[in-house]
């Protein structure tokens, strides 16, 4: 039975496998997990790992069903590494690897740590072809679950969720959601002609640039206003002017680039929470 569309044996099929995982999208659900360990203040490492391992599969999931639905279902791929066979193994494996962390992490902290963990699979698995079809649950999707691991990470090491990590993944889940919309606008010409309803199909794509950058200006704002009111560190504020930075240039941009540069601006973004959660050197000058 062949896994490997383009060619047999272990090593074809293993670099079937590997080219779902795509470092681009798979960096912040991990990062967040372990953005939201941080918060907690005392990080476990065997807690932390197996929630970033739980991370990773979820993510993986969504990628090969994603494919998979794209390619052996939609014809709307031009090419997919893995066969449909290879594609029902992959989604397998990843969701035995899933399962296998739900437990470790129902042994280690408790159920409500799984109960935060679960909807990360969900979303992925039903991503394509449910929630990919609806303006809201295509935006929101990705974003959702990086929410979601944020506040994971951070139950899985305090097994207690505060305002401050709740304040992060609202945030994380309003700017990335502006990022998703202009993202969704490369494609706006093909997604209408199958009537595929992202929000530049269901508003324009000029409307959805209005959409997007509304809801990133809310996120930035929002860190602002709460580093000011100390609920987040105050160094957190460089984190919203370094965002609003790129986003500035970006506006300028094609769809294209302002997503590449929309999305290493949201790494920026969350490396200077991190040293603000960690270090937090404005705070110490005030």
């Amino acid at each position: 039975m062949p896994l490997a569309r383009d060619a047999a044996g272990v090593d074809a099929t293993a670099r079937a496998f590997w080219s779902q995982v795509h470092p681009v999208f798979m960096t912040p659900p991990l990062a967040a997990s372990l953005f939201g360990a941080i918060l907690a203040g005392t990080v476990d490492p065997l807690t932390a790992a197996v929630h970033v391992v739980a991370m990773f599969a979820a993510v993986y999931t969504a990628h090969v069903k994603d494919g998979y639905v794209d390619f052996h279902v939609r014809g709307e791929d031009d090419d997919h590494p893995l066969t449909e066979s290879g594609c029902r193994i992959a989604l397998g494996l990843s969701t035995a690897v899933f399962a296998l962390c739900c437990v470790a992490l129902g042994v280690l902290v408790g159920p409500v740590a799984v109960a935060l963990v679960v909807p990360t699979w969900l979303i992925a698995y039903h991503h394509a072809p449910q929630l990919d079809t609806n303006p809201v649950t295509a935006t929101t999707g990705y974003p959702l679950g990086i929410a979601l691991s944020m506040v994971g990470g951070f139950y899985v090491q305090a097994a207690t969720i505060g305002v401050v990590p709740l304040g992060f993944a609202v945030v994380f889940l309003t700017l990335l959601s502006g990022i998703k919309v202009i993202d969704d606008t490369q494609d706006y010409a093909y997604d209408r002609s199958i009537e595929k309803r992202t929000v530049a199909v269901a508003v324009g794509p000029d409307r959805a640039h209005d959409v997007a950058y509304g809801l990133m200006i809310a996120a930035v704002v929002a860190v602002a206003a709460l580093a000011l009111v100390r609920i987040f560190p105050l160094t957190s504020l460089l984190a919203a002017l370094a965002f609003a930075a790129v986003a500035l240039v970006a506006r300028r941009a094609d769809p294209e680039l302002a997503t590449m540069l929309l999305i290493r601006g949201s790494y920026v973004f969350l490396a200077v929470l991190v040293a603000a959660v960690r270090f937090d050197p404005l705070g110490s000058l005030v």
